[in-house]
């Protein structure tokens, strides 16, 4: 039997299991399993590898895609060049970090936008907020970045009280990226803190949450006339860039 998983916190959103559990259905991989591994801590993850002797590869979830760094032996270049870890290959070598998360959005946002490339205000610092970031400096795209607790020295950090101080920022970055997990089940009435009522038509929003398939926040927008994205295609793209490791 070859073993995969996730580990995150918590993990009663993730369609992570179904997908590959779906996948290895398909396509007769009678010998592949997928499994759920819901830690408290980061420390727990030794004791899972320890016990799980047939374990190949893991994703990685919130809030642990920067905490994991430490645990591994190695990190693939680009994933160091990000700073987060969302798929760990376990090698003879020792465990290794990608991030497939950089691969799965940008070829997803690159879908939605054409050619357009309009200016981005990120909401969120976490680890998918840094894969994001890295997609979009790659994409030529402007970016802000939102947080509730904005570092002073960064010049690209704002709060999100100095975006409903100056609703203006909505229009110089028409496209909203929400890497936070605010709007995942079972909170699905929670919402990113914006003026929603200053977007219009020219606004573009894309949550990277994907359960539930339409966010409290995306319908809030589309009632505004702006387009919406949800993050069901970059699960899709980042779990098939995993598997791909996985298996090379």
């Amino acid at each position: 039997m070859r073993k995969f998983g996730l580990i995150g916190y918590p993990l009663t959103h993730s369609f992570s299991k179904k997908y590959f559990s779906d996948k290895f259905t398909r396509e007769g991989k009678n010998d592949c399993l997928y499994d759920l591994y819901e830690i408290a801590n980061i420390t727990d993850l030794p004791s899972i590898i320890d016990a799980q002797k047939e374990l190949i590869g893991i994703n990685v979830t919130i809030p642990y895609k920067e905490q994991v760094i430490p645990y591994l032996d190695n990190l693939d270049p680009a994933c160091a060049a990000i700073g987060a870890v969302n798929c760990i290959k376990l090698t003879p070598q020792g465990l290794v970090g990608y991030n497939t998360d950089y691969y799965g959005f940008k070829t997803s946002l690159s879908n939605w936008l054409g050619a357009e490339k309009p200016k981005a205000l990120i909401l969120g610092t976490g680890g998918a907020s840094k894969a994001v970031c890295q997609a979009l400096d790659d994409l030529n795209i402007p970016f802000l970045k939102v947080s509730r607790n904005p570092d002073p020295s960064s010049k690209n950090t704002i709060s999100y009280e100095a975006v409903k101080a100056s609703p203006d920022y909505l229009s110089e970055y028409p496209l909203i990226i929400n890497t936070t997990p605010l709007g995942t089940f079972p909170n699905v009435s929670a919402m990113p803190d914006l003026p929603v009522s200053k977007l219009n038509k020219n606004n573009w929003y894309y949550d990277l949450v994907y359960n539930p398939t339409e966010t409290a926040m995306m319908t809030a927008a589309e009632k505004m006339g702006a387009k919406t994205k949800n993050g069901i295609e970059m699960l899709h793209l980042q779990a098939e860039a995993a598997w791909e490791i996985w298996n090379r």
